[in-house]
């Protein structure tokens, strides 16, 4: 059984990584989304039983005012009023809580390194690398969104729920690339 099982593998070697990057993604967004109990704004949120609340809470405000920030570089007509909104002198405004995307984002490329090939004495280095790298897309998402928002409110679900969640997985691929390719270069692979 093993033997057949592993003769219909075969072809499918040279994609070996690929796939199993699908999968630990796939696997760690399905994760979080199930047992994470609560969402944005909302007033407790609990994983497995654990209050995660504080973490969110922290991550919007700071969040926030990373964001006002950069808008402000380039609008200095941004004003910012807590709890964690931006307004324009449009008229328009934002609310920013969408702390729990920079935690989903961090916890996936987490499980995607758990499930990378190489040693722990090398994925050391590239796990904080792409924590970063997630935590900065997160603000930049966040960022562009709420300048297009500011003329074009009805971009809001388009931005957010399809080209940055997908350029999002763009970068963790590309991440991906660069770690296999990271293997053969020590020659782990």
């Amino acid at each position: 059984m093993i033997k057949r099982l592993k003769k219909y593998l075969e072809p499918l070697k040279p994609y070996y990584d690929i796939i199993l990057f699908v999968v630990a993604l796939l696997a760690a967004n399905f994760f979080w989304k199930f047992t994470v109990l609560g969402d944005e704004g909302a007033s407790q949120v609990t994983w497995f039983g654990i209050d995660i609340t504080a973490p969110f809470d922290w991550m919007a405000t700071h969040i926030a005012h990373a964001v006002f920030w950069l808008i402000q570089l380039t609008n200095d007509t941004v004003t910012f009023f807590e709890p964690n909104t931006i307004h324009f002198a449009t008229g328009t405004g934002t609310r920013i809580v969408w702390s729990c995307t920079g935690l989903k984002q961090a916890f996936i490329w987490i499980i995607i390194m758990l499930a990378a090939r190489g040693s722990w004495k090398h994925k050391l280095w590239f796990i904080p690398l792409g924590l970063a790298c997630a935590y900065l897309f997160n603000i930049l998402r966040i960022t562009l969104i709420a300048i297009a928002i500011e003329h074009h409110p009805e971009w809001f679900d388009m931005l957010h729920d399809y080209i940055f969640k997908y350029l999002f997985y763009g970068m963790l691929f590309l991440l991906w690339l660069w770690w296999t390719n990271t293997l053969r270069t020590l020659k782990l692979f």
